[in-house]
């Protein structure tokens, strides 16, 4: 079991652009049942947290039924921003309370920490990530959203191509 922070990033550190949009992402080839790929990955997950950024974003660009069939925590002090119907846990506490919840929730499987910079970087900071996975696309952004804006340090654990991203997998530097 692990804590995985699973994300793609532009050549320069960004995860979505200035007007908080994935079209440079999402314009791009990239084969999901590849290496890095995300169906591959999400079969080993247990449960997911994200923060209120990256819920918001998924209410607005992919609306309807709630995609996910694992528990789900979203970090926010909102709870009003839930949409109804949505199976998700909202938590507004410190992280570490909430990690071995996310964990015995996860059972054999690995804890996904979805979306950005934030959430991931109290994960990171509490030094509750085990991974981080990056698929780099072949653009830069130039601004916008950081995938991890907080200092830290990985060490280069496996690297692969899947279509037109650059991909490795970090293990953090404890």
């Amino acid at each position: 079991m692990a804590t995985v922070y699973f994300t793609a990033s532009s050549l320069d550190g960004f995860i979505v652009d200035e007007a908080n949009s994935l079209d440079w992402l999402t314009s791009r080839d990239i084969d999901v049942n590849g290496p890095f790929g995300y169906e591959a990955f999400t079969t080993g997950i247990g449960a997911l947290v994200m923060g209120a950024a990256t819920y918001e974003w998924l209410l607005t660009n992919q609306p309807g039924e709630w995609m996910y069939s694992q528990p789900t925590w979203v970090l926010t002090h909102r709870p009003q921003i839930l949409a109804e119907g949505h199976p998700v846990t909202v938590f507004s506490g410190a992280i570490t309370e909430l990690h071995p919840e996310l964990v015995a929730a996860a059972g054999e499987r690995d804890v996904w920490v979805v979306g950005g910079g934030s959430a991931a970087a109290q994960f990171v900071a509490a030094g509750l990530v085990d991974e981080l996975i990056v698929s780099y696309a072949p653009c830069s952004l130039g601004s916008g959203a950081p995938v991890l804006p907080i200092r830290s340090e990985w060490l280069l654990a496996e690297t692969g191509v899947n279509g037109d991203f650059v991909c490795a997998r970090w293990q953090f530097r404890r």
